[in-house]
């Protein structure tokens, strides 16, 4: 069962009594699934409008590509592709949450400036010594998420002795750090595919429960990743089924957010699974 967290969106409060979803829209060249890359305004605002009829209670645009191996793309050029999204965005449909995934201290502060209500860091604050601070003059939630060692090289040979209490103990570890700057609303993620191999990843979502010990909102961000389409040997162009299966598991184990690319399919999830649940 979910726990009701609220959270604070720049003084706009979000009760989470159900599992929400987060869409995604990246602005990039290369995102490892092709269909979430919206480079052209046109583009970028119907999908953005799409995902709201569709449900989606929040918006994350990212202007870097975190696949495995991928190379980091400087702070001018993150900027440059994800602000006109997110002026775009926040002016077109101004009653939409919306999420800015980077991991750069003056990204954050400048899509905050443009509306965006939530940060979402695959570092944890890790790339960019500024982050957090930010994040605490800004009094915007943030998504702390665990990732072992960079986008490119975290995949090279991820080694845990136990991948669910060692992630736990790291986020539980950077909570206090977070709790010591003020820092109030926190969502915490496991941060499948970062730093882990599928083995790690499923292990993660089989005792994704735990994590609640933690009293955070608690996201999952598996859509379409490896652990899919490689266990099932196909391309995340098909993975769509399997996201749907791994996501209707974690909201059984009480996930709170699923960041997702096929919105429709997650409310549906949600809803029978809420039904069956109670």
């Amino acid at each position: 069962m979910t726990i009701p967290y609220t959270l604070n969106c720049r003084g706009r409060l979000l009760p989470l009594e159900k599992p929400a979803v987060m869409g995604i829209l990246n602005a990039t060249p290369d995102s490892f699934f092709a269909g979430s890359r919206v480079q052209q305004e046109a583009e970028l605002l119907g999908r953005a409008e799409e995902m709201l009829l569709q449900g989606a209670t929040f918006l994350d645009i990212g202007g870097q590509s975190t696949r495995p191996g991928s190379e980091r793309v400087s702070e001018e050029e993150e900027l440059a592709r994800v602000l006109p999204a997110v002026i775009a965005v926040c002016r077109n449909f101004p009653l939409a949450l919306v999420s800015i995934d980077t991991f750069y201290a003056r990204v954050a502060r400048e899509a905050v400036a443009a509306g965006a209500v939530l940060v979402n860091d695959i570092s944890a604050g890790a790339l960019d010594p500024g982050m957090l601070q930010a994040v605490a003059e800004l009094r915007v939630p943030y998504v702390l998420m665990h990732m072992q060692g960079d986008p490119k090289t975290m995949q090279g040979a991820p080694q845990y002795t136990d991948v669910v209490t060692e992630v736990f103990d790291a986020l539980n570890r950077k909570l206090s750090e977070l709790r010591h700057l003020g820092i109030a609303d926190v969502i915490v993620d496991p941060g499948f595919g970062f730093g882990k191999t599928i083995a790690h990843n499923f292990q993660l979502l089989q005792r994704l429960d735990f994590f609640q010990e933690l009293g955070c909102p608690v996201m999952v961000g598996i859509s379409r990743k490896g652990t899919i389409y490689k266990t099932l040997g196909i391309t995340p162009e098909e993975a769509l089924n399997g996201s749907t299966v791994l996501h209707t598991l974690a909201l059984a184990r009480g996930a709170n957010v699923l960041r997702v690319h096929d919105v429709r399919e997650a409310m549906e999830a949600v809803k029978l699974v809420r039904e069956v649940m109670g």
